[in-house]
């Protein structure tokens, strides 16, 4: 009886498949995205799970916040960007931000459409404690790494990153 496939197992017979039975030429970068694409999705959801939803957060609203935190005061839409959200989601999440207690929409000096985000003082708090915790996590994580290997990730991801320059690439702005 075969048993149920896991997902390394179902990368190899996705490779596989998409090869043999069907002739694409590049398994490689299929299984590059697909493990990079879990990768992602693995760690996200932890720290969502572990770190922002026991405290009544999502990891949305926890990157605008954390984007706004550092950045200081912006724009929404340069608030978006920052934080790879649409400018819909951010001015959906604002709502819910300033009905928190979390963060501030002032009205921007370019025109009477303009705002300007920034946390209150309770969000300034906020970010410091939900930040150790999410730190303590991501240092957990970045622990099976070597400081060596954490390095030479990041080096490949962000060529990875800056290698979309060369094809007609659509992400968020």
């Amino acid at each position: 009886m075969d048993r149920e496939p896991d997902f390394w197992s179902f990368v190899d017979l996705a490779g596989r498949r998409l090869s043999e039975e069907f002739g694409f030429p590049h398994p490689l970068a299929t299984r590059l995205l697909l493990t990079l694409n879990r990768a992602s999705a693995i760690v996200t959801y932890d720290l969502e799970s572990t770190v922002h939803r026991p405290r009544g957060r999502s990891w949305a609203g926890f990157r605008l916040l954390f984007v706004t935190w550092l950045a200081g005061p912006l724009e929404p839409a340069r608030a978006a960007t920052l934080a790879g959200m649409s400018r819909a989601a951010v001015s959906n999440l604002v709502k819910t931000l300033v009905a928190d207690g979390l963060m501030a929409r002032t009205p921007g000096e370019r025109d009477g459409r303009s705002a300007i985000l920034s946390l209150t003082e309770r969000g300034e708090r906020e970010m410091l404690e939900v930040f150790a915790a999410q730190n303590e996590r991501e240092r957990q994580w970045a622990g099976v790494l070597t400081e060596t290997e954490q390095r030479m990730l990041i080096m490949l991801l962000e060529k990875l990153i800056e290698g979309r320059h060369q094809f007609d690439v659509r992400e968020r702005s």
